[in-house]
């Protein structure tokens, strides 16, 4: 069987391939095609050597959904809701995030207000109808945006998540309608309370439907085209994959479906090497990302706000909780207004990418800067595949940051690069010191083509005293696909006092979801459900979501339920009220379907070679090049020792190491480093 994985970077376009008859890797790597997303795709099959007619299944993750909701460049799209509700959209939260900054502005709707319908009818949050529905009313909403050329619909009725009879009504009479627009009902995404946040998560659904739609089956049509006849699956944002069809109905769902390939990646890793908890670092051409990994599963936030807490659009749906900056090795360094060096987030992406790429670049990238430091080979970059421009980056730096700051180039690139260092501590501190976990207890995990580069720097910062560079780090969130079993999440409302929570009630709303999940679940056979209660002391607003399973919940142990909610609240926030009431908001449940797992090759213990001559490199002193040994990572065995300083060079990345760095290469092929001076 081979299974294939292809990961659409900002930058690159990366595809890593397992054919476990034989236990062999295959991978490619080529430059994203902004223009028309599925030719880079073709390009890394075709660059792989793979015949597409050979392939059992593709796994794939894309920027395309949150690209065109940051962009812009969605449906024009209508909302229906329930009469009293229309500005609800618009007004939002009425809190301010930034309360000293002049130049704050609130989101920006997708849907204007004259194209908000109201329609008569109203569920109370029992479930209860209150008024039944005007049909009438859906005509009139119907007719009107019909007038208006809309391409899609989003109805979310305020009570839905508690009785969704109305919102099917309303669904149908659109469809009829409007034959040709795309149809979001909030109850099909989300099925919880809120009424801003759930609108907006049906709104963003409907806004990104089509174009994400039409990518997702413009890609089985390019595929067929070439010969594949396997199965498709769709990287969503909780870590699990989904099949075509559901990515068409819930493209709000693959967000993040780029990413968090590479958490999934570094929680296999980690655990297969001994380590539970890991901190998962990625550093591509556009963003640095970072992510949390306990007792070997992933963070999950219960949603997130694209573009921002501030000013972005809420999506409250579970997906890995990661912390993004604007510092990939195509981030662009430049002078702000006072004469300060700034990092980012501009990125010069893959058109027309850093100066050194030779692509029409002009603004000096951190890649431009490693390249002037010596730490990147000009000659051997992506296997000697693309030759680096090194003057071209010098001048660039000299011109555009040197000159201006009166740095010596090296000095100029050496402090990009630790503004860069600096901008990614923060991403690692905010994953885990500031959710009450001690960045010293975890080890690291770098990929993307710039991790390695920079991870020794970033564990030093934080005294962190273990690095993994795993296989493929250059193809890392492509591995992760690999890795990544199929998912599936359910949110319901059930509002009750733990006190008097009604369990049977409970554990027949449970099972509901359970069989909900089943359908949507193409490796039903071996399927898992992970079950949360999302709970909170009476009188609070947010809740904290404790793990329960189903036998707990048939026992009906309130219990030990909240003996395991105030261990979770004192391991947070360092306290917790044993004599306050707790209250239940929802339950949450996961369907995890489990697709077969890989069984990758491990090393054989073969010599470790030096390639001759080394190379002078810019490690930590700006004024003084280091000369570092350079070492060809194919040519590493397992059992093998480096001291640093060094570079270890390979296809799509070199891994850095400083002085007193030392690395062990793993049976199974990563590399161990103990950081010198991280304790």
């Amino acid at each position: 069987m081979i299974t294939v994985a292809i990961d659409i970077g900002g930058t690159f376009t990366d595809l890593v391939g397992f054919d476990d008859k034989v236990g062999k890797f295959v991978e490619a790597k080529s430059l994203t095609t902004p223009h028309e997303l599925t030719q880079g795709i073709l390009d890394c099959i075709r660059k792989s050597g793979l015949s597409a007619s050979a392939i059992d299944e593709l796994i794939h993750g894309s920027t395309t959904a949150i690209n065109t909701l940051i962009e812009r460049k969605g449906a024009k799209t209508g909302l229906i809701v329930t009469r009293g509700t229309r500005d609800v959209y618009i007004i939002g939260r009425g809190n301010r995030p930034e309360a000293y900054n002049l130049f704050f502005h609130r989101h920006e709707p997708l849907v204007p207000r004259h194209l908000t319908r109201e329609v008569e009818e109203r569920v109370l949050g029992s479930g209860d109808t209150f008024r039944p529905l005007n049909k009438a009313s859906v005509s009139e909403a119907c007719r009107a945006l019909a007038a208006e050329g809309v391409e899609a619909v989003a109805v979310c009725l305020l009570h839905a998540y508690a009785n969704p009879e109305h919102e099917r009504v309303v669904g149908q009479m659109v469809s009829e309608a409007l034959p040709n627009a795309y149809l979001s009902l909030s109850h099909d995404i989300l099925r919880e309370y809120r009424e801003f946040e759930r609108m907006s998560t049906t709104v963003v659904n409907a806004y990104i439907g089509p174009k994400v739609g039409g990518y997702v089956k413009g890609l089985s049509a390019a595929l067929n085209g070439v010969g594949f006849h396997g199965n498709l699956s769709i990287m969503r944002s909780n870590g699990g994959v989904m099949t075509p069809e559901v990515a068409t109905e819930r493209p709000v769902a693959m967000m993040e479906s780029g990413p968090v390939g590479g958490i999934i990646a570094s929680a296999r890793i980690g655990q297969a090497l001994g380590f539970d908890n890991v901190i998962s670092f990625d550093m591509g051409g556009t963003t640095a990302k970072a992510s949390l990994v306990r007792d070997g599963e992933p963070t999950l936030a219960p949603g997130y706000y694209v573009g921002g807490y501030a000013s972005g659009h809420p999506v409250m749906l579970p997906m890995i909780d990661v912390v993004e900056v604007g510092a990939g090795g195509g981030s662009i360094a430049w002078i702000d207004d006072v004469g300060a060096l700034k990092v980012g987030p501009q990125s010069a992406g893959a058109d027309p990418g850093p100066i050194c790429y030779r692509g029409g670049g002009t603004e000096p990238t951190i890649t431009d800067a490693n390249v002037v430091l010596g730490r990147l080979d000009p000659k051997n970059f992506l296997g000697g595949q693309m030759e680096l421009d090194a003057a071209g980056a010098r001048s660039g730096i000299e011109q555009k940051i040197a000159k201006s700051l009166k740095l010596d180039t090296v000095a100029a690139a050496q402090a990009i690069v630790e503004i860069a260092i600096s901008k990614m501590s923060l991403a690692v501190r905010e994953v885990s010191v500031e959710k009450g976990y001690d960045p010293r207890d975890f080890v690291l995990v770098a990929s993307g083509g710039a991790g390695p580069l920079h991870v020794c720097a970033i564990a030093r910062e934080l005294h962190i005293p273990k690095v993994i560079v795993p296989l493929f780090p250059s193809h890392f969130s492509a591995l992760g696909m690999l890795l990544a079993d199929e998912r599936h999440d359910f949110t319901r409302t059930f509002y009750y006092d733990l006190a008097s929570l009604d369990f049977a009630r409970l554990l027949k709303v449970h099972d509901e979801m359970a069989a909900e999940a089943k359908k949507s679940l193409r490796h039903a056979r071996n399927a898992e459900f992970k079950t949360e209660l999302d709970l909170r002391y009476v009188g609070q607003e947010f809740t904290l979501s404790v793990p329960v399973s189903r036998e707990l919940l048939a026992r009906g142990d309130r219990q030990k339920i909240r003996k395991a909610f105030d261990a979770l609240y004192e391991h947070r926030y360092a306290h917790h009220s044993p004599d306050e009431p707790v209250e239940m908001v929802n339950i949450r449940l996961a369907g995890v379907g489990k697709r077969q797992k890989l069984k990758f090759p491990k090393l054989s213990g073969r010599a470790t070679k030096k390639t001759a001559p080394g190379r002078d490199a810019f490690l930590s002193d700006a004024r003084k090049a280091v000369s570092c040994p350079i070492y060809q990572r194919s040519d590493l065995g397992a059992g093998a020792r480096i001291k640093g300083p060094a570079l270890i060079e390979e296809h799509g990345t070199t891994t850095v190491l400083f002085e007193r760095d030392s690395c062990t290469v793993a049976r199974s092929g990563e590399l161990l480093i103990e950081v010198g001076g991280a304790k």
